[in-house]
């Protein structure tokens, strides 16, 4: 049995040589694309790119009104705050009026009895 010996430098660069060239000679021989299939591709990828656009602008625009509703309820939360702070707290006198008002009312109605 022989044994391994290391390619040389020529031998070596020769090999790389020969393979640039099977290379070139493969991408000489490859077809010539056609104008028809060129424009078919083109167009498929203007479709792709417009549909593309479409989703991310309709996905914008749902995005946009979710944050719309969530400010609007925020608002509405606010003003429902504001509201029940805006009721006036009853004053001494007015507790006051109210509990007489009660008391003359179970006494009206114990009598009527």
């Amino acid at each position: 049995m022989v044994a391994y010996t290391a390619p040389g430098f020529q031998e070596r660069a020769s090999a790389s040589a020969s393979a640039k060239r099977r290379a070139l000679a493969m991408l000489r021989a490859r077809p010539v694309a056609d104008a028809d299939a060129l424009a078919a591709a083109t167009a498929r990828r203007v479709a792709a790119e417009t549909a593309s656009a479409e989703k991310r602008a309709a996905a914008l625009a749902e995005r946009e009104a979710l944050a719309a509703a969530k400010r609007e309820s925020k608002a509405e939360a606010i003003r429902a705050v504001e509201a029940a702070a805006a009721v006036p707290v009853p004053t001494e006198a007015d507790r006051k009026a109210a509990r007489d008002a009660r008391y003359a009312a179970r006494k009206a109605n114990k009598h009527a009895r």
